[in-house]
C-alpha cells in the first residue's frame, strides 16, 4: 500500500515540475494535482499498455520516438478527466511527458521493486 502512495506522489511530483516549467501546463490547486497524480496511474498502468501493444509497428518504424507521442496522448487523457488540471498545445503536451517521465524515473531509482526507499552499501576488501 505505501508502494502505491509514494509512486503516486512521485507522479504528482512530476507534474508539478511539468507545470512549473512547462508554460502551457497548469494545475488549479492542490486537489487537482492529486487528481491528475492519481489519473495519470491508472492511466499509465490500464491504457497505456494497451496502446502501446497496438501501436508497435509504428514505435518500431519510428525507432522508439512514438513512444513520447503516446506519453503526451496519455497526460492529455489525465488532463480530459480531471478538473483544474489543464493541458494545452501538442508540445506543451510532449515536453511535459518528458519532464513527469524524466522525474519519475530519477526518483524511482530511490525506490526498489518493493515500493520502499532502499539503499544499497558495497564494501570493497
Amino acid at each position: 500500500m505505501i508502494g502505491i502512495l509514494l509512486r503516486t506522489a512521485i507522479i504528482g511530483l512530476g507534474i508539478w515540475v511539468a507545470a512549473y516549467l512547462i508554460p502551457g501546463i497548469s494545475t488549479h490547486d492542490t486537489r487537482a494535482l492529486i487528481w491528475a497524480a492519481i489519473a495519470l496511474g491508472l492511466i499509465n498502468a490500464i491504457v497505456r499498455p494497451v496502446l502501446v501493444i497496438l501501436t508497435l509497428p509504428v514505435t518500431v518504424l519510428t525507432l522508439g520516438l512514438f513512444l513520447l507521442v503516446l506519453n503526451a496522448a496519455m497526460l492529455n487523457l489525465a488532463a480530459y478527466f480531471v478538473d483544474g488540471f489543464e493541458v494545452t498545445g501538442f508540445w506543451s503536451s510532449v515536453f511535459g511527458a518528458i519532464v513527469v517521465s524524466l522525474v519519475s524515473s530519477l526518483c524511482a531509482n530511490l525506490i526498489g521493486p518493493r515500493g520502499r526507499y532502499e539503499v544499497m552499501i558495497v564494501r570493497n576488501r
